[in-house]
């Protein structure tokens, strides 16, 4: 078997059809953050909306930490029986969670059982989109030729700022549309529920959809794993998964903190409203976007680790500037969009370098047969508890102290000390064929028989 059984046509589908899936999730997941200060007025008393503020990042932030966990359950249910109904299960958790969040009671109506239930929708979300991601990973990688799997997962990479991007088109749609004392008291509930009918579409294209030719061989030659999460970590799996973990808490960290802490920093820092917040960030984000492509074909070319590496170094070094720029270009009532959009595109490409190459990195990294499982729990670990601490740790921080330096200190932090780790420890992974692993594995079986 070889990558050419992959027609054009099929892996055109494949990549539609998981990247449009995984843009819905991420949309399901982040619309909470982006509404975050209308939440927390909602399903919070209104005493103190400071406090109210950090109990709902703190909700947004728990869907976070508990990524790592579904990676564990739904990374051994894909190594088991397949990728592709793993992820179809996922999908429809997490559009029924985020849509069902959009019918919840206020506190006014029912108290404290309204952030209660937010709380259990939130922990649904999180553990859904543990599974989601990394099946789309290896779904995608066990359908790629090997001397462009970068560029086609590239698309892939797409999905989490395409799905940010979506959720800040829908809040601002309906925004205008509804205008903001309507908006505010009830049209946000409208961006949740818009979740069915999203979730409904990528369903339908996803059904279309067959299991990986990898996959499908292991399963024919009964080389599926029987315990994936002892394979993965115990023996000699352990030591990949450690190093894929470090790298992409790095990567995480550099993933929130360049662009959903710009819109929370626009947000809480600068005071903006949620309209000219979201405008700035989503137009840098439709500039940027191509990027994450344009970068994940280069490490086709020149390897996974070096640009990986350089965003990690360069978001390290400049954050400090960068935002403070950013706080006096974005003053309210006078802000310089040009220059505010300049200064996030600039942050979002840092995403673009460690993040475009991450999906063929993780998937070239790790065996097919425990791929699932291996690639899901390193990558939540990293974006879930690395990346998801981002939001709650710098708004606790400026909420204290008011200072951006002390704010900005975990974020700098962390990507360089990956970096750092990195330049000895992670490996060059782009010449790794997994194709070459079946056909191996087909020249075992047909020596057996013989």
């Amino acid at each position: 078997m070889s990558s050419a059984a992959v027609s054009d046509r099929q892996l055109r589908l494949v990549i539609v059809a998981s990247t449009l899936g995984t843009i819905i999730e991420w949309y399901d997941f982040y619309i909470f953050g982006s509404l975050a200060t209308i939440l927390s007025a909602h399903f919070f008393p209104k005493e103190n909306p400071v406090a109210a503020f950090l109990e709902t990042v703190a909700i947004f932030t728990i869907g976070f930490l508990i990524r790592p966990l579904g990676a564990f359950v739904f990374g051994r249910i894909g190594d088991l029986i397949g990728r592709k109904y793993t992820f179809l299960v996922t999908l429809t958790g997490m559009g029924l969670s985020t849509a069902l969040i959009g019918v919840v009671p206020s506190y006014a109506q029912i108290g404290i059982a309204a952030p209660i239930i937010l709380f259990l929708l939130r922990i649904i979300q999180g553990l859904t989109l543990g599974g989601e991601y990394g099946g789309a990973i290896t779904y995608v990688a066990e359908h790629a030729p090997d001397e462009r799997r970068g560029y086609w997962t590239g698309w892939l990479q797409t999905s989490p700022s395409a799905g940010l991007l979506v959720s800040l088109a829908v809040v601002i749609g309906t925004r205008l549309g509804l205008g903001d004392e309507a908006f505010t008291a009830w049209g946000w509930r409208i961006p949740f529920l818009v979740s069915f009918i999203l979730v409904a579409i990528s369903f339908y294209i996803r059904m279309k959809l067959h299991e990986t030719p990898i996959f499908q061989d292991l399963r024919r030659r009964g080389a599926t794993t029987r315990n994936p999460w002892r394979e993965s970590f115990t023996g000699p799996n352990l030591k990949p998964v450690l190093i894929a973990t470090v790298i992409i808490l790095g990567q995480g960290v550099v993933w929130y903190s360049s662009q959903f802490w710009a819109l929370f920093f626009l947000q809480t820092v600068k005071g903006l409203d949620v309209l000219t917040s979201s405008t700035i960030v989503g137009i840098a984000l439709v500039l940027a976007v191509p990027f994450f492509v344009v970068f994940a074909r280069l490490s086709d070319l020149v390897g996974r680790k070096p640009i990986m590496l350089l965003g990690m170094g360069l978001a390290a070094a400049t954050y400090y500037p960068l935002y403070s720029a950013l706080g006096r270009a974005a003053q309210p009532g006078q802000v310089d969009y040009v220059t505010s959009v300049a200064i996030v595109w600039a942050l979002v490409m840092y995403v673009a370098m460690v993040y475009g190459p991450t999906a063929a990195f993780l998937a070239e990294f790790f065996p097919s047969r425990i791929r699932y499982t291996s690639v899901s729990v390193p990558y939540h670990i990293g974006n879930g508890w690395g990346g998801g601490l981002v939001p709650f740790v710098t708004s606790a921080i400026w909420a204290s102290t008011k200072n951006l330096g002390l704010t900005l200190l975990y974020p700098i932090l962390v990507p360089a000390v990956a970096c750092l780790l990195g330049l000895f420890i992670m490996p060059q992974t782009h010449r790794v064929s997994l194709w070459q692993e079946v056909s191996a594995g087909e020249a075992t079986a047909g020596q057996a028989t013989d």
